[in-house]
């Protein structure tokens, strides 16, 4: 009587198009657009964090014996502002409110816009055009415009311009994620979980999502350089956080019109985010140009 071997069921690794992120950023860290944009980044942020530990003197309030515009001296190495104010000490303070505001924006955007898309993908029919048409429609809102009208509406409220930014990137989101969910959908690992009887959710989450990572953390590294100069633009309008708080966007608005005596409190916040978007910029194109190789890499093996 020979004995019976059992041969277990191995998944086809081609039919199931996995990328590892481990393999995604490794490859993107051989690149030097990666590492410079990575590098300016964690500059940029560091100074917005750890920055405000450090400030000379309070950034809401004037420097003794100082006029306003005053140029840079021993008492204020990098003079003072429209009404006084150390412009060091206002610079170190002001980037945290940039950043956690074009992160929260960014994370609600990518959420709503991924399950939208994963739902278009996986729906199709009725529900993919009314949920793709409904996208197109805010896709054709400019970010600023639709913040400003909401904020003419409720007024200058923060919660109100993460949400107005959130809710303009998710458009964008939900168009690459659905673009990418596309193809994932007709394979045959999805059909299993689906005859298994897996809920829709779980499938979704589970089956789809891990095969669309790389497009979507590249859309995620674009979409946080874009508002980040959206919410810079709004604070510069008026509809961030209100004087006398330290904001790279408000000390841009409160001193533009001394920029020919006192350049530092523009210029300042300026490079600053400038330099940011042009990290994220940099970081991003590096994990795209990573997911394209990798992709070639796979498509040339089958």
């Amino acid at each position: 009587m020979t004995d019976a071997v059992v041969v277990e069921s191995v998944p086809d690794l081609d039919e199931r198009p996995i990328r590892p992120s481990r393999l995604l950023f490794s490859t993107a860290w051989r690149q030097h657009r990666t590492k410079i944009g990575l590098g300016i980044t964690l500059l940029i942020v560091g100074i917005a964090v750890i920055g405000q530990l450090y400030t000379p003197y309070p950034p809401d309030q004037g420097v003794e014996n100082l006029f306003p515009f005053a140029q840079p001296s021993s008492d204020a190495w990098l003079g003072t502002d429209a009404l006084g104010r150390d412009v060091l000490s206002r610079f170190l303070a002001g980037g945290v409110s940039v950043l956690v505001l074009a992160g929260l924006s960014t994370a609600i955007g990518m959420v709503l816009g991924v399950a939208v898309g994963l739902t278009a993908a996986y729906s199709r029919g009725k529900l993919d055009d009314v949920l793709m048409r409904s996208m197109d429609v805010l896709l054709s809102l400019p970010q600023i415009v639709f913040a400003l009208v909401l904020a003419a509406t409720v007024g200058p409220e923060l919660w109100l311009l993460v949400l107005a930014v959130g809710l303009t990137t998710m458009p964008r989101a939900a168009r690459v994620t659905r673009g990418a969910s596309v193809e994932v959908v007709e394979k045959d690992f999805v059909r299993a979980a689906e005859a298994i009887g897996l809920p829709r959710r779980r499938i979704l989450f589970s089956e789809v999502l891990p095969n669309i990572t790389s497009p979507l953390i590249v859309e995620t590294s674009l979409r946080m350089t874009f508002n980040v100069a959206v919410v810079a633009g709004l604070s510069f309008l008026g509809f961030g956080l209100q004087p006398p708080a330290a904001d790279w966007g408000l000390m841009i608005n409160e001193n533009r019109n001394g920029l020919t005596i006192q350049p530092w409190p523009v210029l300042l916040p300026v490079l600053a985010i400038a330099l940011l978007t042009i990290g994220t910029s940099l970081v991003g194109d590096g994990i795209s140009r990573a997911a394209i190789g990798i992709e070639r890499g796979r498509s040339a093996s089958e």
